[in-house]
């Protein structure tokens, strides 16, 4: 008994110790975003300095000894609104004509020509020094929000192992025992419940009989010695209990499970969905449905989909929330240059625990949440990712009930639907179909989608997730 207290006092140290120094980390990242922020200035104009700069570049070259107009030393005057009226000019047009030139000018300069075509190439040369500045700057603002969203991770992973609780002495002997009948010998167990009842288990055994057993099985033996949960070996554990001993880790499921099913039809004379779609668990006791369109069809629009959806998910399972992978992905195929054609993102993270859903959109269709009352619209944003810098995700968010449907669909869907109104007869469509098997579903809303029209205008895809509770209340 005091090796045991022994034991769980040393890992409420290594816990303390851990989360000290991972806050300490993600206060020197947030440091160095600051940093960076600090350090970038400016805007996306030409300033004063690159207008007076072209001036005397083009004197030099052309103007010599002449002094008639005195158009670069006027125009150093702090007060001179002409330089700023002929940025703004070269900047509307691409570049500067006579028009735009002082009186004085047109009338005293015997150059005009020349000085006109040496100011406009010095005006052009810093048009494009400061697209490759801008461009610069956006790559700084991409790795400073990574910094930020990385310091607000560990920040987050620290309260939680802060905040976690030693839970072992309250179910050690139930499950040594519910193993031992089982020819399993626990060795040494942490079981600790971390912030909103999540619990985790660490158990070093080996089996006594020679016979091995699977970390699957051995989670439900854990679900049977505690009661009302269910439990599944983590992803990054071992798979088989041995003879020799070994560490196990097993991660509590949520109050709810959820199944789902997919229909999809591509555009008429296409061979490949631009549609990409996933439906799999993320962190622990979390549900990720996401779907996105990529702009056009066939296989590049399949292609550019796909890898929204792959960052997507990489970031989602790395720790990163809902939001700032969105902003994130966003933020990387905007610099992906002008070969990257946008797509919309539609990410749908349900709480198994909860039944919490949080959706976040950018430039997708609305959801659907067909519940015991009818049909629910959960409006979606309006610009597809890789567009605008500084896009915000939509976030709506819902709780779900035992038995209820999410149903995310494509435009093309969308679009196939009678009427001006396509939410609303799509919303009464769903109200009309009977709730069964989240695949039979999905199977019923394309036929419907595919039977209004001849051809498929566009690629469609649907998909269906329903949740329902592991057991009763």
């Amino acid at each position: 008994m005091l090796k045991r207290k022994s034991l769980h006092r040393d890992m409420a140290d290594v816990n303390v110790y851990t989360a000290k120094r991972l806050r300490d980390m993600a206060m020197s990242l947030s440091g160095l975003a600051q940093a960076f922020a600090d350090e970038i200035g400016g805007g996306g104009h030409l300033t004063r300095d690159d207008g007076l700069a072209a001036m005397q570049t083009a004197a030099a070259a052309v103007c010599g000894e002449c002094t008639r107009c005195n158009l670069y030393y006027g125009s150093r005057r702090d007060d001179s609104y002409y330089l700023y009226y002929l940025l703004r000019a070269f900047e509307q047009k691409g570049k500067i004509d006579m028009e735009d030139m002082p009186r004085l000018f047109n009338e005293a300069c015997r150059k005009k020509k020349e000085y006109m075509l040496q100011l406009n190439r010095s005006l052009g040369k810093a048009t494009m020094n400061l697209s490759w500045k801008n461009r610069f700057m956006e790559s700084r603002d991409t790795v400073i929000v990574q910094f930020r969203e990385l310091a607000s991770i560990l920040e987050e992973f620290s309260g939680q192992m802060e905040n976690a609780s030693d839970v072992t002495v309250e179910f050690e002997d139930t499950i040594k025992y519910m193993f031992r009948r089982h020819h399993l010998r626990v060795e040494n167990m942490l079981m600790l419940e971390y912030e909103g009842g999540r619990r985790e288990a660490f158990l070093t055994m080996r089996s006594t009989n020679g016979r091995c057993m699977t970390a699957r099985d051995a989670s439900e033996l854990i679900g049977r010695a505690i009661p009302r949960s269910h439990w599944s070996a983590a992803r990054d554990s071992k798979s088989i209990i041995t003879r020799n001993t070994g560490t196990f880790r097993f991660v509590e499921d949520g109050k709810y499970r959820m199944l789902f099913g997919v229909a999809r039809a591509a555009k008429a004379g296409e061979e490949i969905s631009g549609d990409s779609y996933t439906f799999r668990e993320g962190l622990p006791r979390q549900v990720i449905m996401s779907l996105s369109d990529g702009m056009g069809s066939g296989p590049l629009a399949s292609e550019d989909s796909s890898k929204a959806i792959e960052l997507t998910e990489q970031l989602l399972e790395t720790g990163f929330s809902s939001r700032s992978a969105l902003k994130l992905v966003n933020t990387v195929l905007l610099l992906a240059g002008a070969d990257q054609n946008p797509a919309t993102l539609d990410l749908c993270c349900i709480d198994l625990s909860t039944g919490v859903l949080e959706a976040m959109k950018l430039g997708a269709v609305p959801t659907f949440i067909l519940g015991h009352e009818g049909a629910e619209i959960l409006e979606a944003g309006d610009v597809p990712m890789g567009v605008v810098k500084t896009v915000e995700p939509v976030l709506l968010s819902r709780k779900l009930w035992d038995n209820e449907r999410v149903i995310m669909i494509s435009d093309g869907v969308l679009e196939a639907m009678p009427g001006e109104n396509k939410e609303e007869a799509f919303k009464e469509y769903l109200e009309g179909l009977e709730s069964g098997n989240p695949q039979e579903m999905a199977d019923c809303i394309l036929e419907f989608a595919s039977s209004v029209n001849e051809e498929a205008a566009d690629d469609m895809t649907v998909l269906v997730g329903g949740i329902f509770e592991r057991w009763p209340l």
